[in-house]
Protein backbone atom coordinates (compact mmCIF):
# COMPACT_ATOMS: atom_id res chain seq x y z
CA UNK A 1 0.00 0.00 0.00
CA UNK A 2 2.57 2.67 1.07
CA UNK A 3 6.09 2.87 -1.05
CA UNK A 4 8.99 5.11 0.96
CA UNK A 5 12.21 5.69 -1.73
CA UNK A 6 14.56 7.06 -1.01
CA UNK A 7 13.60 9.85 1.44
CA UNK A 8 15.91 12.14 2.96
CA UNK A 9 15.13 14.87 5.43
CA UNK A 10 17.74 17.26 6.54
CA UNK A 11 16.80 20.04 9.06
CA UNK A 12 18.77 23.22 9.10
CA UNK A 13 21.98 24.13 6.37
CA UNK A 14 25.69 24.69 6.56
CA UNK A 15 27.49 23.42 9.52
CA UNK A 16 23.95 23.35 11.69
CA UNK A 17 22.09 20.66 8.73
CA UNK A 18 21.13 17.93 10.87
CA UNK A 19 20.07 14.45 8.66
CA UNK A 20 17.16 13.24 10.42
CA UNK A 21 15.68 10.51 7.81
CA UNK A 22 19.07 9.22 4.97
CA UNK A 23 17.89 8.00 2.20
CA UNK A 24 15.35 5.48 3.73
CA UNK A 25 13.09 2.89 1.65
CA UNK A 26 10.60 0.61 2.83
CA UNK A 27 7.70 -0.87 1.63
CA UNK A 28 4.15 -1.42 3.83
CA UNK A 29 1.38 -3.34 2.79
CA UNK A 30 -2.21 -3.20 3.40
CA UNK A 31 -3.88 -4.67 6.60
CA UNK A 32 -0.67 -4.54 8.36
CA UNK A 33 -0.07 -3.27 11.54
CA UNK A 34 3.58 -1.94 11.21
CA UNK A 35 6.09 -0.49 13.60
CA UNK A 36 8.72 2.37 13.80
CA UNK A 37 10.97 1.07 16.74
CA UNK A 38 13.91 2.89 17.56
CA UNK A 39 15.66 5.03 20.32
CA UNK A 40 14.14 8.65 20.91
CA UNK A 41 16.11 10.71 17.71
CA UNK A 42 16.08 8.13 15.00
CA UNK A 43 14.25 9.48 13.07
CA UNK A 44 10.88 7.33 13.34
CA UNK A 45 8.38 10.22 14.58
CA UNK A 46 10.09 12.52 11.25
CA UNK A 47 9.34 9.60 8.86
CA UNK A 48 5.44 9.35 10.71
CA UNK A 49 5.13 13.18 9.82
CA UNK A 50 6.49 12.91 6.13
CA UNK A 51 3.63 10.46 5.75
CA UNK A 52 1.06 12.58 6.95
CA UNK A 53 2.28 15.72 5.16
CA UNK A 54 3.40 17.83 8.29
CA UNK A 55 7.05 17.80 7.14
CA UNK A 56 8.12 17.63 3.14
CA UNK A 57 11.13 15.71 2.86
CA UNK A 58 14.38 17.15 1.39
CA UNK A 59 14.02 14.12 -1.48
CA UNK A 60 12.53 11.01 -1.78
CA UNK A 61 9.38 10.02 -2.34
CA UNK A 62 5.65 8.50 -0.79
CA UNK A 63 3.04 6.90 -2.96
CA UNK A 64 -0.04 5.37 -1.21
CA UNK A 65 -1.68 2.83 -3.76
CA UNK A 66 0.84 4.87 -6.65
CA UNK A 67 0.00 8.19 -6.49
CA UNK A 68 2.87 10.48 -4.73
CA UNK A 69 1.64 12.00 -1.83
CA UNK A 70 4.48 14.46 -1.51
CA UNK A 71 2.37 17.23 -3.31
CA UNK A 72 -0.76 16.65 -1.68
CA UNK A 73 -1.25 18.49 1.71
CA UNK A 74 -2.31 16.91 4.72
CA UNK A 75 -5.78 17.14 4.37
CA UNK A 76 -6.17 15.42 0.90
CA UNK A 77 -4.13 12.79 2.04
CA UNK A 78 -6.38 9.59 3.15
CA UNK A 79 -4.05 9.66 6.15
CA UNK A 80 -5.21 10.13 9.84
CA UNK A 81 -3.06 10.54 12.81
CA UNK A 82 -3.59 9.68 16.54
CA UNK A 83 -1.10 11.85 18.53
CA UNK A 84 0.88 11.26 21.73
CA UNK A 85 -1.27 14.09 23.50
CA UNK A 86 -4.88 12.83 22.07
CA UNK A 87 -5.22 16.85 21.18
CA UNK A 88 -9.41 16.35 22.33
CA UNK A 89 -11.28 18.82 22.63
CA UNK A 90 -12.40 19.20 26.59
CA UNK A 91 -15.62 21.08 26.35
CA UNK A 92 -16.85 18.79 23.67
CA UNK A 93 -18.82 15.43 24.69
CA UNK A 94 -17.14 11.79 23.62
CA UNK A 95 -19.73 11.53 20.85
CA UNK A 96 -19.12 15.12 19.96
CA UNK A 97 -15.14 14.79 19.59
CA UNK A 98 -15.77 11.51 17.45
CA UNK A 99 -18.03 13.68 14.63
CA UNK A 100 -15.62 16.72 14.54
CA UNK A 101 -13.96 15.53 11.43
CA UNK A 102 -16.75 13.80 9.76
CA UNK A 103 -18.71 17.44 9.96
CA UNK A 104 -15.30 18.92 8.88
CA UNK A 105 -15.82 16.97 6.00
CA UNK A 106 -19.11 17.78 4.68
CA UNK A 107 -20.35 14.70 5.23
CA UNK A 108 -24.21 14.07 5.83
CA UNK A 109 -25.96 14.33 9.44
CA UNK A 110 -27.03 10.80 8.80
CA UNK A 111 -23.48 9.47 8.15
CA UNK A 112 -22.09 11.41 10.54
CA UNK A 113 -24.56 10.04 13.58
CA UNK A 114 -24.52 6.08 11.85
CA UNK A 115 -20.63 6.56 12.21
CA UNK A 116 -20.34 7.81 15.58
CA UNK A 117 -22.52 5.52 17.16
CA UNK A 118 -20.47 2.85 15.14
CA UNK A 119 -17.37 3.53 16.42
CA UNK A 120 -18.43 4.33 19.71
CA UNK A 121 -19.27 0.49 19.53
CA UNK A 122 -16.14 -0.28 18.28
CA UNK A 123 -14.24 1.38 21.08
CA UNK A 124 -16.30 0.46 24.08
CA UNK A 125 -17.27 3.68 24.67
CA UNK A 126 -21.14 4.29 24.21
CA UNK A 127 -22.14 4.41 27.65
CA UNK A 128 -19.93 7.60 27.65
CA UNK A 129 -21.00 9.36 24.56
CA UNK A 130 -22.77 12.21 26.39
CA UNK A 131 -19.26 12.56 28.40
CA UNK A 132 -17.00 15.72 28.54
CA UNK A 133 -13.50 14.34 27.35
CA UNK A 134 -12.37 16.50 30.42
CA UNK A 135 -14.49 14.28 32.52
CA UNK A 136 -13.23 10.63 31.70
CA UNK A 137 -9.76 8.52 32.59
CA UNK A 138 -6.81 8.82 30.33
CA UNK A 139 -7.60 5.19 28.60
CA UNK A 140 -10.60 6.40 27.83
CA UNK A 141 -9.84 9.58 26.06
CA UNK A 142 -6.98 7.27 24.23
CA UNK A 143 -10.01 5.11 22.66
CA UNK A 144 -12.06 8.65 21.83
CA UNK A 145 -9.09 9.84 19.99
CA UNK A 146 -8.71 6.57 17.72
CA UNK A 147 -12.14 6.49 17.34
CA UNK A 148 -12.17 9.97 16.22
CA UNK A 149 -9.20 8.81 13.80
CA UNK A 150 -11.24 5.95 12.62
CA UNK A 151 -14.29 7.66 11.91
CA UNK A 152 -13.74 9.39 8.56
CA UNK A 153 -12.09 5.62 7.17
CA UNK A 154 -8.94 6.44 6.12
CA UNK A 155 -6.63 4.19 4.64
CA UNK A 156 -3.37 4.71 7.10
CA UNK A 157 -3.83 5.32 10.41
CA UNK A 158 -0.66 6.52 11.72
CA UNK A 159 -0.27 6.38 15.87
CA UNK A 160 2.86 8.21 17.38
CA UNK A 161 3.50 6.79 20.75
CA UNK A 162 -0.01 7.51 21.72
CA UNK A 163 0.43 4.85 24.43
CA UNK A 164 3.13 6.25 26.45
CA UNK A 165 1.41 8.71 28.69
CA UNK A 166 -0.80 5.26 29.68
CA UNK A 167 0.02 3.67 33.60
CA UNK A 168 1.78 0.24 32.93
CA UNK A 169 -1.39 -2.18 33.73
CA UNK A 170 -3.47 0.23 31.13
CA UNK A 171 -0.83 0.58 28.79
CA UNK A 172 -0.76 -3.52 28.45
CA UNK A 173 -4.44 -3.52 27.85
CA UNK A 174 -4.54 -1.21 25.27
CA UNK A 175 -1.90 -3.02 22.89
CA UNK A 176 -4.46 -5.94 22.91
CA UNK A 177 -6.99 -2.86 21.78
CA UNK A 178 -5.05 -1.14 18.92
CA UNK A 179 -4.56 -4.96 17.98
CA UNK A 180 -7.92 -5.65 17.86
CA UNK A 181 -9.08 -2.94 16.16
CA UNK A 182 -6.42 -2.94 13.48
CA UNK A 183 -7.60 -6.41 12.76
CA UNK A 184 -11.01 -5.43 12.38
CA UNK A 185 -10.70 -2.34 10.94
CA UNK A 186 -8.57 -3.45 7.88
CA UNK A 187 -6.97 -0.38 7.90
CA UNK A 188 -3.19 -0.26 7.91
CA UNK A 189 -1.78 1.16 10.54
CA UNK A 190 2.09 2.41 11.33
CA UNK A 191 2.57 2.31 14.89
CA UNK A 192 5.53 4.74 16.34
CA UNK A 193 7.50 3.97 19.77
CA UNK A 194 10.97 3.20 21.50
CA UNK A 195 9.06 0.34 23.82
CA UNK A 196 10.47 -3.04 22.19
CA UNK A 197 7.45 -5.05 24.33
CA UNK A 198 4.94 -3.06 22.62
CA UNK A 199 6.25 -3.86 18.98
CA UNK A 200 6.80 -7.42 19.91
CA UNK A 201 2.92 -7.94 21.27
CA UNK A 202 1.17 -5.96 18.74
CA UNK A 203 2.75 -5.88 15.12
CA UNK A 204 3.01 -7.85 12.29
CA UNK A 205 6.79 -6.68 10.99
CA UNK A 206 8.93 -4.08 12.99
CA UNK A 207 10.89 -1.70 11.24
CA UNK A 208 14.01 -0.68 13.79
CA UNK A 209 15.57 2.29 13.01
CA UNK A 210 18.75 3.80 14.25
CA UNK A 211 20.27 7.26 13.11
CA UNK A 212 17.93 7.98 10.35
CA UNK A 213 17.85 4.66 8.44
CA UNK A 214 16.44 1.29 8.83
CA UNK A 215 18.80 -1.53 10.31
CA UNK A 216 16.62 -4.39 9.57
CA UNK A 217 12.66 -5.35 9.16
CA UNK A 218 11.20 -8.55 10.18
CA UNK A 219 8.77 -9.41 11.93
CA UNK A 220 8.52 -9.95 15.99
CA UNK A 221 9.80 -13.47 16.34
CA UNK A 222 12.56 -12.89 13.47
CA UNK A 223 13.82 -9.73 14.55
CA UNK A 224 13.99 -11.23 18.25
CA UNK A 225 15.48 -14.50 17.65
CA UNK A 226 17.21 -13.40 14.48
CA UNK A 227 19.00 -10.27 14.80
CA UNK A 228 21.19 -8.91 11.71
CA UNK A 229 23.51 -6.78 13.72
CA UNK A 230 24.97 -5.97 16.86
CA UNK A 231 22.85 -2.88 17.56
CA UNK A 232 19.60 -5.10 16.62
CA UNK A 233 20.63 -7.48 19.09
CA UNK A 234 21.20 -5.02 21.98
CA UNK A 235 17.95 -2.62 21.31
CA UNK A 236 15.28 -5.47 21.13
CA UNK A 237 15.80 -7.18 24.60
CA UNK A 238 18.01 -8.57 26.76
CA UNK A 239 21.02 -9.55 25.21
CA UNK A 240 24.40 -11.63 26.29
CA UNK A 241 27.53 -10.53 23.64
CA UNK A 242 30.35 -12.41 23.71
CA UNK A 243 33.93 -12.63 21.73
CA UNK A 244 34.54 -15.72 19.64
CA UNK A 245 36.37 -17.35 17.13
CA UNK A 246 34.96 -17.59 14.00
CA UNK A 247 36.07 -21.57 13.05
CA UNK A 248 33.85 -21.96 9.81
CA UNK A 249 30.83 -21.58 8.17
CA UNK A 250 28.79 -23.42 5.61
CA UNK A 251 24.88 -21.75 4.46
CA UNK A 252 23.63 -20.11 7.84
CA UNK A 253 25.73 -21.87 10.32
CA UNK A 254 28.98 -21.19 11.50
CA UNK A 255 31.40 -23.31 14.08
CA UNK A 256 32.85 -21.02 16.44
CA UNK A 257 34.98 -21.19 19.14
CA UNK A 258 34.55 -19.95 22.48
CA UNK A 259 37.05 -18.53 25.29
CA UNK A 260 37.27 -21.34 27.50
CA UNK A 261 38.48 -23.09 24.17
CA UNK A 262 35.12 -25.37 23.35
CA UNK A 263 33.42 -25.24 20.06
CA UNK A 264 29.82 -25.03 19.56
CA UNK A 265 28.08 -24.26 16.32
CA UNK A 266 25.37 -20.65 16.31
CA UNK A 267 23.18 -19.39 13.44
CA UNK A 268 25.08 -16.92 10.90
CA UNK A 269 24.18 -14.43 8.23
CA UNK A 270 25.47 -15.50 4.72
CA UNK A 271 27.03 -12.28 4.47
CA UNK A 272 28.99 -12.32 7.47
CA UNK A 273 32.34 -12.40 8.68
CA UNK A 274 34.70 -15.20 6.91
CA UNK A 275 36.50 -17.84 8.79
CA UNK A 276 39.62 -17.21 11.07
CA UNK A 277 37.92 -13.16 12.29
CA UNK A 278 37.10 -12.63 16.12
CA UNK A 279 32.78 -11.86 16.10
CA UNK A 280 30.64 -11.42 18.08
CA UNK A 281 27.63 -13.69 19.54
CA UNK A 282 24.73 -12.66 21.01
CA UNK A 283 22.86 -15.48 23.52
CA UNK A 284 19.53 -14.02 24.74
CA UNK A 285 19.62 -15.03 28.68
CA UNK A 286 16.36 -17.34 28.28
CA UNK A 287 18.41 -19.49 26.34
CA UNK A 288 21.05 -19.99 28.27
CA UNK A 289 21.24 -22.36 31.77
CA UNK A 290 23.18 -22.08 34.67
CA UNK A 291 24.81 -25.44 35.86
CA UNK A 292 27.56 -26.54 37.30
CA UNK A 293 31.79 -25.71 36.60
CA UNK A 294 32.62 -29.34 35.24
CA UNK A 295 29.26 -29.08 32.74
CA UNK A 296 29.65 -26.06 31.49
CA UNK A 297 30.95 -24.36 27.66
CA UNK A 298 31.68 -21.27 29.79
CA UNK A 299 32.99 -21.39 33.69
CA UNK A 300 32.84 -18.61 35.76
CA UNK A 301 31.57 -17.05 38.78
CA UNK A 302 28.61 -16.25 40.27
CA UNK A 303 28.79 -12.76 41.10
CA UNK A 304 25.07 -11.90 41.93
CA UNK A 305 21.83 -13.36 41.97
CA UNK A 306 18.86 -10.79 41.07
CA UNK A 307 14.96 -11.80 41.90
CA UNK A 308 12.36 -10.16 39.38
CA UNK A 309 9.13 -12.07 40.81
CA UNK A 310 8.32 -13.66 37.48
CA UNK A 311 12.17 -14.92 37.29
CA UNK A 312 15.38 -14.38 38.39
CA UNK A 313 18.61 -13.35 36.54
CA UNK A 314 22.32 -15.06 37.54
CA UNK A 315 25.48 -12.71 36.94
CA UNK A 316 28.01 -15.02 35.82
CA UNK A 317 31.54 -13.59 35.40
CA UNK A 318 33.16 -15.28 33.08
CA UNK A 319 36.60 -17.00 33.17
CA UNK A 320 39.32 -15.56 30.80
CA UNK A 321 37.90 -11.82 30.86
CA UNK A 322 34.72 -12.78 29.33
CA UNK A 323 32.88 -10.51 31.18
CA UNK A 324 29.34 -10.74 32.72
CA UNK A 325 26.42 -13.28 31.12
CA UNK A 326 23.20 -13.31 32.44
CA UNK A 327 21.08 -16.32 32.54
CA UNK A 328 17.18 -15.88 32.81
CA UNK A 329 15.46 -18.69 34.65
CA UNK A 330 11.46 -18.75 35.11
CA UNK A 331 10.80 -18.88 38.70
CA UNK A 332 8.39 -21.94 39.83
CA UNK A 333 5.76 -21.97 42.84
CA UNK A 334 8.34 -22.50 46.39
CA UNK A 335 11.45 -22.92 43.89
CA UNK A 336 14.49 -22.75 46.36
CA UNK A 337 17.91 -20.49 45.39
CA UNK A 338 20.18 -23.36 45.88
CA UNK A 339 23.45 -20.96 44.23
CA UNK A 340 24.86 -18.86 46.35
CA UNK A 341 26.70 -15.47 45.01
CA UNK A 342 30.65 -16.56 44.89
CA UNK A 343 30.14 -20.09 43.60
CA UNK A 344 31.83 -21.63 41.04
CA UNK A 345 29.34 -22.13 38.19
CA UNK A 346 28.90 -22.27 34.51
CA UNK A 347 27.30 -21.73 31.39
CA UNK A 348 25.61 -23.49 28.80
CA UNK A 349 23.22 -23.38 25.53
CA UNK A 350 22.24 -25.52 22.99
CA UNK A 351 23.70 -25.42 19.87
CA UNK A 352 22.18 -22.71 16.94
CA UNK A 353 20.41 -20.64 19.19
CA UNK A 354 23.52 -18.19 19.40
CA UNK A 355 23.56 -15.49 16.76
CA UNK A 356 26.84 -14.33 15.18
CA UNK A 357 26.71 -10.69 14.57
CA UNK A 358 27.89 -8.14 12.44
CA UNK A 359 28.93 -4.55 14.13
Amino acid sequence: MIEINGVTKIFGGGSDAFTALDNLSVTIDSNEFFTLLGPSGCGKTTLLRVIAGFIDPTQGTVQLDGENLVEQPPYKRPVNTVFQSYALFPHLTVAQNIAFGLQMLGRPKSEISSTVDEMLTLVQMAPMADRKTSEISGGQQQRVALARALAPRPKVLLLDEPLSALDFKLRKEMQLELKRLQHETGITFIFVTHDQEEALTMSDRIAVMNAGTIRQIGGPRDIYDHPAERFVADFIGDTNFIEVELVNTSADTARIRLISGKEIDARANPDGPKAGSKVTLAVRPEHATLVDEGEALLPGTLSDVVYFGTDTHYHVALDGGGGDFVVRRQNQPDMAQSRQTGARVGVTFPANVGQVLRD
